[in-house]
Parts: structure tokens; sequence; C-alpha cells
């Protein structure tokens, strides 16, 4: 049983979506297929930007290298210039910023990664305190003080997980069970840190939102 970001044919998980194959079924949230959107959706919050500045962990190189591929692809077709960031430690983090910051990028994308989420706080101060509007994957980077994030609903991939374990510990066999994708998706916007960046959050955003962190 498994939920990956990624497509979990081209991982070589299952043959295919609708049979899977083997002993292995789950649930892809499209970790990295939303990169573009996220990408069009920071551009209608923060329209003035024209370089973006992307952070990647390269020690997870199935969520970097798509992203990466992903984000300039999407660029191109708005006229945007990526500068490309590595952070696989806090102090690499710290040195991204201060570099990002010196080659004057006007918002950093950070890749939907673990250890990313794991260091929300750090990531959430840092664009803060450097005045840079940011965009996440996880919600929880948001609450922390981050701008912006877009992603499949994480809950609601966990539970649809939690149905197939229970499907499977009554009989069910995993290569009879189509891999589910998600089909809810989450826009979060942190109104607070938009006031503090002196950002006005556009009203067709904040109807789209499914949260406003006031």
């Amino acid at each position: 049983m498994f939920t990956v970001g990624d497509d979990p044919v081209k991982l070589g998980l299952v043959s295919s979506l609708a049979r899977p194959g083997g002993n292995l079924t789950g649930v892809n949230f499209f970790g990295v297929e939303v990169v573009s959107k996220r990408l069009e959706l920071l551009r209608e919050l923060v329209p003035r930007i024209g370089r973006v500045a992307v952070l990647v962990n390269p020690s997870n190189a199935t969520v970097s290298e798509p992203t990466v591929r992903d984000v300039e692809a999407a660029a191109r077709g708005m006229g945007l210039e990526v500068q490309v960031f590595n952070a696989s430690t806090s102090r690499e983090i710290d040195a991204a910023f201060a570099n990002l910051v010196r080659e004057r990028s006007d918002a950093v994308f950070v890749s939907g990664d673990a250890f990313f989420t794991s260091r929300r706080v750090q990531l959430a101060t840092l664009a803060t305190r450097y005045v840079i509007p940011s965009s996440f994957s996880q919600r929880e980077v948001t609450e922390a003080g981050g701008l912006m994030s877009y992603a499949a609903n994480i809950r609601d991939a966990f539970r649809q997980a939690g149905v197939y374990v229970g499907r499977i510990l009554k009989g069910a066999k995993p290569a009879d069970l189509p891999v589910v994708q998600s089909t809810k998706f989450e826009l979060v916007i942190n109104a607070q840190t938009a006031r503090i960046l002196g950002i006005t959050v556009p009203d067709k955003l904040l109807v789209a939102a499914d949260e406003v962190i006031e």
C-alpha cells in the first residue's frame, strides 16, 4: 500500500493505474503534477514577479528533478526567469535565501519535500525576514507563515489510503484495486503574511481559496 506524489507507473510501483498487478496499489496525490498550476497561482497573487527562485532538495531527486523541469516549462510560457537553489540542510536553507535575495529573485517557489515541511517555520520566517513572496505545496508551511500553498488535499489522500487498507484487510487483492488519484485540491493563502509583504490579494483568489488565514 502506497501514497505517492509522482506517477506510480513511472516509478515502477504498478504496471498501470487501472490494473496495478503484483502486490501493490495505493493513492497518487499529484505532488509534482500540480507544479505549473501552483506557479500560475503565485503569478496571479503577485503579478509583478519576473524572476522566480526555485528551492529544491537535491537529496530527493525523484521530486526535485521533475519539479525543476515543470517549473521551467511553465515559466517559459509566462515569460518568467527561473533560478534554481539547492538545500538539504537547515544551514543550506539559510544560505539559499541569502543567495536568492542577492540574485534579486522576486519570489521563491519551494519544492514539495518532507524535509522542507519539517523546516516550515524556518522557511516562513526567512521569507518574511527578506520580504519575499513564497509558494509551497504543503499547507503546513502556509499555516506557519508562508504566503500561499496549493496541492492535493493530503488528508483526503490518507483517508482514501485508509479505505483501501480496510478493504485489503478484509481480503481484497491489491492487484484488483485501481490506483486512486486525488480529486480534491486546496489553495491556502495567509492574508496576514500578504499584508506584511504589502501584497493585496485579488478578490478572485480570495473567492477561490479553500482557506484564507487571518
